[in-house]
């Protein structure tokens, strides 16, 4: 069983949000998982250029890191995700990501995986769920499955961090669980079914030059001549 960590704050080593990261990991390796960290500040991801070279021959036009990672996500069966708040939002290393990642989402490449969500913030007590729901939602919307997150501010002092460390490790050894039980999330399915109902109206919109997603979802049974 693997379970691939994203750490995307540029503050690396010194960032409060790989600390739940490393916690969550942590967790995972105790209930038997095979754990790698991905700092994807340290790698070189390009932004999306929407070329739609994913969409018509399922790779994409640029050369650079996200290839690496894209191939590293796919092959494992939990993923956790972390970000610090900025600016309301994840990190611009997350949101590269995220940008390059329209293949997984329109192809629901997440399906049968697992996902967990971490962040940290300073005041912005309230932000925290936000963007933990945006970790989330881009998990769900890839096809998987969020099991929750995991996150504080600073603002709530100091003894938040040391109860957000060990949740974190709580989360990623319910992680495991997920995935040993293959855990259903009925709401969650019900979102992705909702959005495919729609989407391949858009994909037959599209098919001259949606090759790869066209047959793709011809052969999952979504789409019909």
């Amino acid at each position: 069983m693997k379970v691939v960590g994203i750490h995307s704050s540029p503050r690396r080593k010194n960032s409060n949000t790989l600390k739940l990261l490393d916690s969550a990991l942590a967790g995972a390796k105790e209930s038997g998982a095979d754990i790698e960290l991905i700092d994807i500040a340290k790698l070189k991801i390009k932004y999306c250029t929407a070329c739609d070279s994913c969409h018509d021959k399922g790779v994409c036009s640029i050369k650079d890191d996200y290839q690496l990672v894209l191939e590293k996500l796919l092959g494992a069966d939990g993923i956790i995700w972390s970000s610090p708040n900025y600016m309301t939002n994840v990190t611009a290393q997350l949101k590269t990501l995220f940008d390059r990642s329209p293949l997984i989402v329109h192809e629901q490449l997440f399906d049968g995986k697992y996902g967990l969500s971490l962040t940290t913030a300073g005041s912005g007590i309230d932000e925290v769920d936000f963007v933990l729901n945006i970790m989330n939602t881009f998990m769900i919307s890839c096809g998987g499955n969020a099991i929750g997150g995991v996150g504080y501010a600073m603002a709530q002092g100091p003894s938040a961090i040391d109860a957000a460390i060990v949740k974190s490790q709580e989360m990623g050894k319910e992680l495991i669980e997920a995935i040993k039980e293959k855990r259903h999330y009925p709401e969650q399915e019900a979102r992705q079914e909702a959005w495919r109902s729609r989407f391949k109206y858009v994909v037959l919109a599209n098919r001259d030059h949606w090759t790869h997603n066209c047959d793709y979802w011809m052969e999952k049974g979504w789409l019909k001549e």
